[in-house]
């Protein structure tokens, strides 16, 4: 029973951060433009001499696909509602 407390314990604390987390990327106001800012950033390194690297390339890329997923996962939410929810999170 204790190991169970414990585990729900986790859990709750793990989605309260994550309610933090998305609220505090909602307050930023700008994020499911983020994919396209980071693409154009991208774009220009590649051009630079230090962008000519596979290791950089490899992390920009998944920079750019979790911001898409983030864009995605939280695209057919207003903003007014996704604070509203992470509130609600927050406080219970």
């Amino acid at each position: 029973m204790k190991k169970e407390n414990e585990n729900s314990e986790s859990q709750n604390k793990i989605l309260e951060s994550l309610s933090k987390f998305v609220s505090d990327i909602c307050f930023d106001g700008e994020f499911r433009n983020h994919p396209e800012h980071l693409t154009e950033i991208f774009e220009y390194l590649l051009e630079t001499e230090s962008g000519n690297s596979l290791p950089l390339r490899i992390k920009m890329l998944s920079c750019i696909r979790t911001s898409k997923m983030l864009a995605k996962t939280l695209e057919p939410f207003s903003d007014q509602e996704i604070e509203k929810a992470c509130s609600q999170m927050l406080h219970s």
